[in-house]
């Protein structure tokens, strides 16, 4: 086939030009001869010099591999090894002209043998510049979790590994086709510019050495893109046969109790609103101003312009000390922050920007299609009463001590955020009390909340092995005899067993008493028998159901009028969704796939609850942004056909009531405070601007539920 390939001034227009300093690009392999094609070494592919268009004379390296085959490109640099200079990438032009994925590894190679590699899946009939960027700081070190782009260049997810960079022996192309056959095209074989952090984000927060569709030349832009959307929203300003709260309109009329709740209907649940019709709840989380922070302090060179002492946008300054993940290193994760976001609202909306955001928010949630406001929005849009939403209860913040719970904690091994806390300490039950009563009384006679979130992400454990499922009975067992979990433990072995010697006999283990076996840390010194998993299984339910028999009596106790929602599992093992079951309205998930695939949720078998998911989300690179998220997009169409497919995926199901997309706004471009996300994954911009390929596609498949569903 002839093939468009790429020239750096149509990548300029592509992925945006590179800077004026940035040195001009090095061509080491072109392949316009039979000398360069000569010098490279295959291994499992066959290589050749073929066209690129054949009428100019212009010539590519062609490799094809046949079916199953692992193919490799070695690309010597000559007895002389290779002096990066003032380089700081390799690159080359590629075109998959396969019908499957390729997934590529590019390695370059010292001297002395160090190697630095990178990856990159390359779609079917997909031609793009790659770069291996080499010796580049990982962004963790920079306070992020995706590294700066380099202009002009897709990167190859690297290692950052160093090597020697001045003498550089080789760079090794590795092919993988899936076990289908590849024909990879190759050419110009180049040095490149490397990734920079100088001066890389603008003064609206956006990245400034690139330009895509919608980005904001400077403050003036916002009056000309607020006025086009205001006229938008006007023109259709909710979905057909809605009725106020966002359900069914004309579809089955149920029973109308005055307050949100769940229902089985011909083998699927649904929600229903207070006055009873259909209910499908599609939300966005974190509709909010707060999340727009990106700490500046100890990186100030990376921003172009950030506001003087005096200025009014200097009032989004703030100091910043948020969490830290578990076990997850972030560099600059701390200390004086600026809100891009929030500035940009300011300077778009004027005077009373917050009331305007605000407003411009509940208009956009029911003309896009979307009837809830989920999880960590602003609370004064619950005050509007004019979109359901769901309550936020993280009681922890509010009850800590010098950083540290009022009450006992058990690991489960799998410790993201923090460890689980001990729902049998009776002082985690008071903690609860304290952290829930406030918000159950305020919304217990609210129409327009549809239930209550509490907690998120929590350390259940996984299914991944008997350690990871049962890590919260094994944690247990690794405290001592003040740890009110093993007293339960204890408790209920005792009266399973009677005597210790039982137990010996059972689990292979030699405790003199059950006074040793509280007092001494206990952990399987080998493979966990039948016997003892038996027990831990019986442990783990139990635990949860604990914890779940508490929070549900403490928030009914104060609030019988809505739904508890749940946890919001990112972790789960089928003891934890077991007891959510039991005790919840809603069994709720986060579940950041493509879509939902129900073989790959066997942990609902037998689960006869509704199900939510809480969150879920889609990212892609062609619009400035450093990461795509946990789940990448090729590009915003593929983002938006995504969605669709994801929500689809949901309304099929016969357990789900509703997915919940995270989140309003892309993350800050350097970095959230805490753990550095700087993802694209809002259905706005930070210079608050919809995403319009999303927003449709949003609309579409929204509108077409109801109808979906009830088939």
């Amino acid at each position: 086939m002839q093939m468009r390939w790429f020239s750096l001034g149509t990548l300029a227009l592509c992925l945006g030009a590179a800077t004026a300093e940035s040195p001009k690009p090095r061509v080491l392999y072109s392949f316009e001869d039979d000398a360069a094609v000569g010098r490279a070494r295959a291994s499992g592919a066959k290589i050749e010099r073929a066209p690129i268009h054949a009428t100019e004379g212009k010539y590519s390296l062609l490799l094809t591999a046949a079916s199953g085959s692992r193919a490799s490109l070695v690309l010597p640099f000559g007895s002389s090894p290779l002096d990066l200079g003032p380089f700081g990438a390799l690159a080359f032009d590629t075109f998959n002209d396969g019908e499957q994925r390729v997934n590529l590894i590019i390695a370059a190679t010292d001297s002395a043998g160090g190697v630095t590699t990178g990856r990159f899946t390359l779609r079917p009939k997909f031609e793009t510049p790659i770069a291996l960027p080499v010796n580049t700081p990982n962004p963790h070190e920079m306070g992020m979790r995706g590294p700066a782009a380099i202009p002009a260049y897709w990167l190859a997810a690297s290692d950052y590994r160093k090597i020697d960079r001045g003498h550089v022996a080789s760079i090794e192309i590795s092919v993988d086709g899936g076990g289908q056959p590849v024909r990879l095209y190759i050419d110009a074989v180049r040095l490149a510019p490397g990734i920079t952090y100088d001066r890389i984000v603008d003064a609206l927060g956006q990245f400034a050495l690139t330009s895509w569709p919608g980005k904001l030349a400077d403050a003036g832009s916002f009056a000309r893109v607020r006025a086009t959307e205001e006229a938008e929203l006007s023109r259709r300003p909710k979905l057909s046969d809605r009725d106020e709260y966002g359900g069914w309109a004309s579809g089955p009329t149920l029973k109308a109790t005055g307050f949100f709740r769940a229902e089985k209907r011909n083998g699927k649940w649904w929600l229903v609103t207070p006055g009873g019709h259909l209910f499908f709840s599609f939300g966005i989380n974190s509709i909010t101003i707060t999340e727009g922070d990106t700490v500046i302090e100890g990186r100030e060179a990376m921003f172009q312009w950030l506001p003087p002492q005096g200025d009014p946008l200097a009032d989004h300054f703030r100091e910043n000390h948020d969490w830290e993940p578990v076990g997850l290193k972030i560099e600059h994760n701390t200390g004086r922050a600026f809100n891009f976001y929030a500035a940009n609202l300011e300077r778009k909306y004027g005077a009373t920007w917050r009331d305007n955001w605000r407003q411009t928010a509940l208009a956009r949630l029911p003309s896009w299609g979307f009837n809830t406001i989920g999880n960590w929005s602003d609370r004064e849009l619950w005050d509007a009463r004019k979109v359901p939403y769901t309550v936020t209860i993280d009681p922890w913040p509010a009850i800590t001590k010098d950083g540290k719970p009022p009450f006992a904690e058990v690991s489960s091994g799998n410790d993201y955020w923090k460890r689980m806390a001990d729902p049998f300490d009776p002082r985690y039950a008071e903690a609860l009390d304290h952290g829930i009563r406030d918000d159950a009384i305020k919304h217990r006679d609210d129409l327009w909340c549809l239930g209550y979130f509490v907690d998120n992400e929590m350390s259940w454990g996984l299914m991944n092995d008997k350690q990871s499922r049962y890590g919260l009975s094994l944690g247990t067992l690794a405290g001592n005899s003040e740890s009110p979990a093993k007293q339960a433990f204890r408790t209920r072995l005792e009266k399973k067993y009677g005597n210790i010697d039982k137990l010996n006999r059972n689990w292979g283990t030699r405790f003199g008493s059950w006074r040793e076996f509280m007092d001494q840390p206990f952990s399987p010194p080998g493979e966990i028998g039948p016997l003892l998993e038996q027990d831990l299984r019986d442990f783990s339910l139990e635990f949860a159901r604990q914890y779940f028999r508490t929070v549900i009596g403490i928030l009914k106790k104060y609030d019988p009028n809505h739904m508890y929602l749940g946890p919001r599992f990112a972790w789960h093992t089928r003891e934890s969704v077991e007891a959510c079951g039991e005790f919840c309205d809603v069994v709720s998930f986060n579940i950041y796939r493509p879509k939902v695939v129900p073989s790959e949720w066997k942990v609902l078998d037998g689960i006869d609850k509704p199900v939510l998911i809480g969150e879920f989300h889609m990212g892609a690179l062609d619009r400035g942004m450093f990461h795509t998220g946990l789940v990448a997009s090729e590009d915003q169409a593929d983002r938006a056909r995504m969605y669709q497919e994801y929500v689809r995926s949901v309304v099929d199901h016969p357990l789900m009531v509703g997915c919940h997309y995270f989140k309003y706004a892309d993350e800050p471009l350097t970095g959230r405070p805490g753990d550095g996300e700087n993802y694209n994954i809002g259905v706005v911009s930070v210079t608050d601007t919809p995403y319009p390929e999303f927003i449709e596609a949003a609309r579409a498949v929204q509108a077409e539920a109801y109808q979906r569903r009830a088939r």
